[in-house]
């Protein structure tokens, strides 16, 4: 997408989980896409109009990228139907958005349970938004344990939970944090200010665990993610970091590090499924 000129937008429904912002059609026809940021799980767009394309996936949404030839092979159909059909997954029933560009390709946002996100902002907002403000660090820029330490001093909350607040730290969703935890060693469900010590500075478990999370997501980045359900990336591959599951969706499987011996069980924290081996973490 980047580098190219959008000219033309195709909107199938006023919204995905908030309506589309007013006229969103012809404010981004005619401007070229200048780069495209993440923060946390949001996509950052950039027009060179000044202005960015905020999007996030919601729990199901993906861009399918058409390059100039692929599009050509589709027959152009209404706009209220999608002419790509199963090429996005769902025989196009839930293509939302269609963004075409000045060289013939096209990028199709699709989302069958529409919880994604797309809205129009300046550029500079970005840390007034209302979606953005409150997030935490980057896990894999400048983050360590200390900047964790400090976030949950004073954090009855356990562990796992803490994890997945994104003001504690971003991107550090339900899979990973299983897995990390596992590699660290540390019981999910420990209250997270048992691992910082009086002075405020992190134990030796707290700096081992941002030690995993961090090498767990360099790795799922390595394979393309981690595939449950539907999930697939811009090409339609899927992500293959579901083989290297130490303990998430193990349950009753034999726990996997040496010496252990231990069985991976299943527990509910905040309705979400934790996995964990009982012998190992503490």
């Amino acid at each position: 997408m980047v580098g190219r000129i959008i000219t033309k937008v195709i909107l199938r429904r006023e919204g995905l989980r908030f309506p589309f912002p007013t006229d969103f059609e012809n404010k981004v026809t005619g401007t070229q896409v200048e780069s495209i940021r993440r923060r946390a799980k949001y996509l950052l767009i950039d027009l060179d109009d000044g202005r960015i394309i905020l999007s996030h996936l919601g729990m199901s949404g993906r861009y399918t990228l058409f390059d100039n030839t692929k599009v050509r092979s589709y027959s152009q159909t209404e706009n209220r139907i999608s002419r790509f059909g199963s090429a996005t997954g769902f025989d196009g029933r839930h293509d939302h958005v269609e963004f075409q560009f000045d060289d013939g390709s096209a990028a199709v946002y699709t989302d069958p349970r529409r919880f994604g996100i797309m809205d129009l902002i300046d550029i500079g907002e970005e840390p007034i938004h209302f979606l953005l403000e409150n997030l935490g660090p980057e896990p894999l820029l400048a983050w360590d344990a200390n900047q964790l330490a400090k976030a949950l001093k004073n954090k009855s909350t356990n562990i796992k939970v803490a994890l997945l607040d994104q003001r504690v730290v971003v991107g550090v969703g339900n899979i990973y944090a299983c897995e990390a935890l596992h590699r660290s060693g540390i019981h999910p469900t420990r209250s997270s200010k048992t691992l910082v010590r009086k002075d405020g500075k992190p134990t030796a478990k707290l700096s081992l665990l941002v030690e995993k999370v961090i090498e767990v997501l360099h790795q799922a980045v390595e394979v393309g993610g981690s595939s449950l359900n539907d999930f697939a990336d811009v090409n339609g591959t899927l992500g293959y970091f579901g083989h290297h599951f130490q303990a998430y969706d193990r349950e009753d499987g034999p726990c996997l590090k040496e010496g252990c011996g231990g069985t991976i069980e299943r527990i509910t924290q905040s309705g979400r499924s934790t996995f964990l081996c009982p012998r190992c973490q503490r």
